[in-house]
């Protein structure tokens, strides 16, 4: 861990102020993590809470989506706590195997919305950037304020796969 979690006894009224955007969540080695930059985590937070809570996007879609992310970042923190979200959202264990096996490799499982968003995923991953097909694609069933939130959950999800990455930020079950 290049940036250990910092423990809730030493975090300043400013540290709890700024991690309150995630109120009824319990302390993670995300948030822990965050702590070390208050101000930052107070705009970031803000932001990721409204992506989690107050999209437009559709539950599902935007756990099939983070899921995409997290597999193509090879981010195992994001993953495991997005499995846990996507299954609330009902997605199965075979429909979770099939987000690691790319968007063609999922044909069997998802509907053609639902390869279009995977496919839609792989494509900002690559190209910063969604084809007409795809935009086409997801509008079938997103107006443009889903999809302007599916292109924004992508980028924000991306970031903090980096992020998390980058700082070493481990499963909470897992030692340093």
């Amino acid at each position: 861990m290049r940036l250990p979690p910092l423990p809730a006894d030493q975090w300043d009224e400013s540290t709890r102020q700024a991690l309150s955007a995630m109120r009824g969540a319990e302390t993670n080695n995300a948030l822990s993590t965050l702590a070390h930059h208050p101000a930052l985590a107070k705009a970031f937070l803000r932001f990721n809470v409204h992506l989690l809570t107050s999209s437009t996007l559709p539950a599902r879609i935007r756990e099939l989506a983070i899921l995409r992310v997290a597999h193509l970042r090879d981010c195992a923190y994001e993953w495991a706590h997005h499995v846990a979200l996507a299954k609330r959202e009902g997605i199965s264990d075979d429909e979770i195997a099939a987000v690691r096996s790319g968007a063609g490799a999922g044909a069997g499982h998802f509907d053609e919305f639902e390869q279009a968003v995977l496919a839609g995923v792989d494509e900002l991953d690559e190209k910063s950037r969604l084809s007409d097909e795809t935009w086409a694609a997801l509008g079938r069933r997103l107006d443009d304020r889903q999809r302007m939130d599916f292109v924004f959950t992508v980028g924000c999800y991306t970031l903090l796969a980096m992020a998390f990455n980058t700082f070493g930020v481990q499963l909470e079950h897992e030692k340093g």
